[in-house]
């Protein structure tokens, strides 16, 4: 049986202390899943303080279009400015050539600094 992305990112918020919540949803109705606001799928609490995080969860292939889809919805700019935090995580298998390939994760963050938008890498660690 294979494990989706989020079911994947819902294990490492465990694994690292965090509360998470699933808020994509399933309309029967239209045959699609809703992300919360047009780009959220998990609302993480990381540790008392760090505020509240809005992650878009995908493939490793699907990284860069949902990326670029988060950026294109007006709302995560109002999400930003609530404040609240916002990131796109991936998860891919990769490896050295010839190697046992594993999971890895890819953590970008959209940030609002001077009224713009910007894709900043980061790195997803136990915080507190």
């Amino acid at each position: 049986m294979s494990t989706s992305p989020t079911q994947r990112a819902l294990a490492l918020c465990r694994r690292y202390g965090w509360t998470a919540q699933v808020v994509e949803r399933w309309n029967p109705h239209a045959r699609v899943r809703q992300d919360l606001f047009g780009c959220i799928d998990l609302i993480l609490l990381e540790a008392p303080g760090t505020g509240v995080v809005g992650v878009q969860v995908t493939s490793g292939s699907g990284h860069s279009a949902r990326v670029r889809k988060s950026l294109e919805e007006p709302r995560v700019r109002q999400w930003l400015a609530a404040p609240a935090r916002f990131e796109v995580w991936s998860f891919a298998k990769r490896g050295a050539a010839g190697k046992r390939k594993l999971w890895t994760l890819r953590a970008q963050a959209i940030e609002l600094r001077d009224g713009l938008l910007q894709v900043v890498d980061i790195k997803k660690q136990p915080t507190g």
